[in-house]
């Protein structure tokens, strides 16, 4: 069974200016789940960018970090005319669900509260874990998008809690920079998780240098930390 590395076309909660051009290189590292933001890029370039993963045959992910209503409704219907297969993000469930119903188009919000730019993860451990069981009893939720790293308390108590609390997959997203952290995100059961930044800051340890070594020796270290034992129920689709 797979525990799937996402790699982010992004950094600092922005899609990169040249996302086009390192999406060939993150692809030459092996990624097969490839996201960006809704912000960073004018909507043109991100239709572009779509069509170039589509043609490559990457699994697509669209994250908002948009914090107002108007501007999350506006990101989920961008989703759904780049045609990316995945929605990542958002704290308005309810008014998304109805957008994207009938579309062929998985979801994923976040649970807890979120703030700020570059987003981050407030409330507690307890309330984070109640609203994710609220969110996964939800018909047109797929999964969560849970901002662990991005929390001031007990990281892997989170994870831990969110993951029992919740009856569909978890990705954890942001501020992942080291080994350490994804052996405690699959420990935890989640699905996946993602990367970016820290990868164009080449803060991983890989046995050449650029991107596309980086994106390698993620790869690697998702598969090394692979656990068979993770529930299907718990699993995002992968390519």
């Amino acid at each position: 069974m797979s525990f799937d590395f996402i790699f982010m076309l992004t950094t600092n909660d922005k899609t990169i200016s040249d996302a086009r051009a390192q999406l060939w290189e993150a692809l030459a590292g092996g990624a097969r789940h490839i996201g960006f933001k809704d912000i960073g890029l004018p909507f043109t370039a991100l239709k572009l960018l779509a069509h170039d993963l589509r043609t490559a045959g990457a699994r697509s992910y669209l994250e908002v970090v948009s914090l107002d209503s108007a501007s999350e409704l506006r990101s989920a219907r961008a989703a759904i005319e780049l045609g990316v297969d995945c929605l990542l993000g958002g704290t308005r469930a309810e008014k998304v669900v109805p957008l994207i119903r009938d579309e062929p188009l998985s979801y994923y919000p976040f649970p807890g509260e979120i703030s700020g730019h570059p987003s981050t993860l407030r409330g507690s451990c307890a309330d984070i874990a109640e609203n994710a069981r609220y969110l996964t009893s939800l018909d047109g939720v797929d999964g969560l998008d849970l901002l662990a790293y991005r929390h001031d308390g007990n990281v892997e108590a989170l994870m831990q809690a969110v993951s029992k609390a919740s009856s569909k997959p978890i990705i954890v997203a942001g501020s992942i920079d080291c080994e350490d952290q994804i052996a405690a995100v699959a420990a935890a059961g989640a699905a996946g998780f993602t990367v970016g930044t820290a990868a164009f800051q080449s803060m991983f340890k890989a046995r050449s240098e650029g991107l596309a070594g980086q994106v390698q020796a993620i790869v690697e270290l998702a598969d090394k930390y692979c656990n068979s034992s993770i529930p299907d129920a718990h699993r995002p689709l992968t390519v």
